[in-house]
């Protein structure tokens, strides 16, 4: 089996994790938006609490998105540097893989549960978002979506819906429906294992050179309307 770094920093939560013949062995975390001077001491007290340095792992499983902008920045570059030092292969899952592979990993949370739908804060009442099946299987394109009480109508008529992600809670008020579930949390390194497991068992590497996060919305700079002088 494999041993896989995992890296997610696409949203405010910042973790890493290793990953063992399918099970996670260590791992990191901290809420604190402060990425750029958290990920890489994560990975190298994880390394050295297994005795292990990034050349003996398998490959380097990164969350490349849609979330933060600077957040997956940071979370790409790293896995990259990692990559292309150790000469380790570059994997990649999405932010809603991640979030999916959460439900996934607690059958108490799937009990009952017909489809999943992982949704990444975007804003005001607007989320990244798609559809998965009860076993983990995309079911539609990631789309960014502006939430009111008529979304996912159509799947909540069919069966329970589990909403989750750290843009659940603002759609609780909105989506009123009885087979609508809500779980608020951030997508994580450990929900990454299912899904880094997948990609690692096709060997869909990623080109380290090349790889670029996957963002859907163009990142858009503003003017500060504060003087400096």
């Amino acid at each position: 089996m494999a041993r896989i770094i995992l890296i997610e920093t696409s949203t405010s939560l910042c973790s890493t994790a290793i990953l063992e013949d399918g099970k996670i062995v260590s791992r990191r975390e901290n809420s604190e938006r402060m990425h750029s001077s958290l990920t890489a001491p994560f990975i190298k007290e994880m390394m050295d609490e297994r005795g292990i340095s990034v050349k003996d792992c398998d490959a380097v499983c990164v969350s490349m998105g849609p979330g933060s902008y600077t957040g997956l920045r940071v979370g790409v570059s790293t896995a990259k540097g990692l990559c292309f030092g150790a000469g380790v292969p570059l994997l990649a899952v999405s932010s809603l893989d991640a979030l999916v592979g959460e439900a996934l990993s607690s059958p108490e949370t799937m009990t009952g549960v017909a489809k999943i739908v992982p949704m990444i804060d975007a804003r005001r009442m607007e989320v990244y978002c798609s559809v998965y099946d009860n076993d983990g299987n995309s079911l539609s394109p990631i789309e960014s979506k502006i939430i009111d009480g008529d979304s996912f109508r159509d799947i909540l008529d069919e069966g329970t819906v589990l909403f989750i992600g750290d843009g659940a809670d603002k759609c609780r008020g909105i989506i009123d429906h009885p087979n609508a579930r809500f779980l608020q949390c951030c997508p994580s390194a450990w929900g990454m294992a299912i899904p880094a497991t997948r990609e690692f068992e096709k060997k869909n590497w990623r080109d380290v050179a090349y790889f670029e996060p996957f963002y859907l919305k163009e990142f858009v700079t503003t003017v500060s309307k504060k003087k400096l002088f």
